[in-house]
């Protein structure tokens, strides 16, 4: 759990200061050399800063320990803060899609080196801070981390809109080339696209922890397998289990013998859980209830 808070702190902070240095280089060398495409990227990044701030936070909150008003955990805290994130994508989306249309009806801007030169430093950035929150929050199972992750790649997506915009813009303007000065809002309205699709699929994946869906067939069958090679254990009357942020809790009733004691039946519960959460450490918590087995009557 230590090692966990310091890969997750570590690579929450690098993603927030990240953000916070490539917003203030896109805002400023577009505003300067009246790049439209970075103006909008860099009001898409200074979104990013809030998504992130929430995600830092979340994450805080996640790892307090259970108290008397949460006694399973904060760990949803982190699933709700992927759902920020999500609806902010959404909104990053739309205005991406608005502002691409509306330069469609505006004379071509001339493109600049330097521009075409800040949005492939943003491109290069984003991709390595993708690959390694994405790895770090898969690794962790941190649902904060791993919506900053999916935000890092609207990123890039949006990155390799404004470079190949930028560079169309740059061609057509050597090759006194009309059309592909036009390049870039296209491009853009094809990522925001692309951005509006994660924000889906990152929406219906928090709606689904909040909801408590199951954990996937694989894993439970695996539960299952577990608590069945626990000799005492006759029969699983029911097994449930669900994510609950960056952790999964696990409900099982079984069926022991009738004549075992009191102390034999915790021992036999007490064995269920430790089988379950040595083998998968993402397990924060086992609810073992046992039922009373009388075998063929």
């Amino acid at each position: 759990m230590k090692e966990y808070k310091k890969q997750t702190s570590f690579a929450i902070w690098i993603s927030f200061i990240s953000n916070i240095v490539l917003t203030i280089i896109k805002l400023i060398v577009g505003l300067f050399y009246n790049s439209p495409v970075l103006i909008a990227d860099g009001v898409h990044n200074a979104g990013d800063i809030v998504a992130t701030g929430a995600a830092l936070t979340s994450m805080r909150v996640s790892k307090q320990p259970p108290d008397e008003d949460h006694p399973y955990g904060h760990g949803k805290a982190e699933v709700i803060s992927a759902g920020i994130v999500a609806i902010i994508l959404v909104l990053a989306a739309v205005y991406m899609a608005y502002h691409s249309i509306m330069v469609l009806f505006d004379p071509p801007q001339k493109a600049t080196v330097i521009a075409l030169i800040a949005a492939s430093f943003s491109l290069i950035l984003k991709q390595i801070l993708y690959l390694y929150t994405i790895s770090i929050g898969k690794k962790t199972n941190s649902n904060g981390l791993i919506a900053t992750a999916y935000d890092h790649l609207a990123d890039v997506y949006a990155s390799i809109a404004a470079v190949i915009g930028i560079g169309l813009a740059m061609i057509g303007d050597y090759f006194q080339i009309g059309f592909l000065s036009y390049g870039d809002p296209i491009a853009g309205i094809i990522v925001a696209f692309f951005v509006l699709k994660l924000a889906i699929h990152m929406g219906r994946a928090a709606v689904d922890v909040l909801m408590e869906k199951t954990v996937d067939q694989e894993k439970m069958d695996a539960f299952v397998q577990l608590v069945q090679s626990v000799q005492e254990v006759k029969r699983i009357d029911k097994i449930r289990a669900r994510e609950h942020g960056h952790y999964i809790i696990v409900d099982v009733r079984v069926g022991i013998p009738a004549e075992l004691n009191i102390q034999e039946g915790h021992d036999i519960s007490r064995h269920i859980k430790q089988s379950i959460m040595n083998q998968h450490p993402e397990v924060e918590e086992v609810l073992v209830h046992l039922n009373p087995w009388y075998g063929d009557k």
